[in-house]
């Protein structure tokens, strides 16, 4: 067989993705029809590309080189025939971002990837609004965020691709009972105040009550916090309570960091657009420089890299 740009679009999918049964679903294709196409594409290359986990699919060393490669070729495909951008007017890419860590990083490289390009940026909460935003043609493109078996909703004006799907973790005290744990049990903070964020439409904070009730507890003090994160970090640290965080969180002196066991929680960054209003090409610059923005932030995560080099080193086939 030859390598075609729908079997690069394949690949690229179940990493994004991070299962093959997801990546069957955005693409509108059955789960074996992708299974076969992946083991076409292995033989085809003589090793394998992915491997699985607990939690899905993640691609071999080798996997991730090959996945680069596509992305890259995809990129310069989907620049083909497209005039130079002095040829065409300066436009504005409108984009809405929901707290993801991944956004400055982002915007940092689409302005130099894409200088011709203006980038106006628009705090928003709620993944919910974010989609109407959308769907009113109020932004172009957005990064948003939903979890595992409950994907954003949206009408076919409006496409989404996943960014990262990341483990839930949660910030101590840095006096806390626990913060000698390499991990900690979610039922073990059953009598612990928890500062816990609004409504997201996604399906928040409705997925923490859900992983509370399977731990067996239900949270007896809950404080509902949208403010500023070094200020949440700063209550903490003061011993008021504990929160579930992003892994990629910075700790601020006197709060530690730590992954809940058997990782009952996760969260997936996704980024949508208008297939109408944003080109393929930009699209694909918009992806790969979120990818590399979080890269950078597992980087400097010392505690979402030694949980992952634990998970998995002892991962199962």
């Amino acid at each position: 067989m030859e390598l075609e740009l729908r079997h690069l679009r394949v690949l690229c999918a179940i990493a994004d993705a991070g299962s093959v049964g997801r990546a069957a679903a955005q693409l509108g294709y059955s789960q074996p029809a992708v299974s076969t196409q992946l083991r076409r594409i292995e033989r085809h290359l003589g090793e394998p590309l992915f491997e699985r986990g607990p939690s899905g699919v993640r691609p071999t060393r080798y996997g991730a080189e090959v996945v680069e490669q596509a992305r890259d070729v995809l990129v310069r495909a989907a620049a083909i025939g497209h005039r130079p951008p002095a040829a065409r007017s300066r436009r504005t890419l409108r984009v809405a971002a929901t707290n993801s860590p991944v956004l400055s990083g982002t915007v940092s490289r689409v302005r130099a990837r894409l200088p011709e390009l203006a980038l106006s940026v628009t705090s928003v909460y709620a993944s919910s609004r974010i989609v109407e935003l959308l769907e009113e043609g109020a932004v172009d493109a957005a990064i948003a965020a939903d979890y595992p078996g409950m994907e954003l909703r949206h009408s076919t004006a409006v496409r989404h691709r996943g960014i990262v799907t990341e483990p839930t973790f949660v910030a101590l005290p840095a006096r806390h009972r626990l913060r000698l744990n390499a991990q900690v049990q979610l039922a073990d903070l059953a009598d612990d105040a928890w500062f816990v964020t609004p409504d997201d439409g996604a399906g928040w904070p409705g997925v923490f009550y859900d992983a509370c009730a399977a731990a067996g507890f239900t949270p007896v003090t809950v404080h509902e916090w949208l403010g500023d994160q070094t200020q949440l970090q700063s209550m903490i640290a003061d011993g008021l309570g504990v929160s579930l965080v992003q892994p990629t969180l910075r700790p601020i002196p006197h709060v530690v960091v730590k992954p809940l066991a058997g990782s009952p929680l996760w969260c997936r960054y996704v980024l949508a657009w208008r297939p109408d209003t944003v080109a393929d090409d930009v699209v694909e610059t918009v992806f790969q420089s979120a990818t590399a923005a979080y890269r950078d932030l597992v980087a400097q995560a010392p505690h979402l890299r030694t949980w992952a080099s634990r998970t998995w080193s002892t991962a199962g086939p």
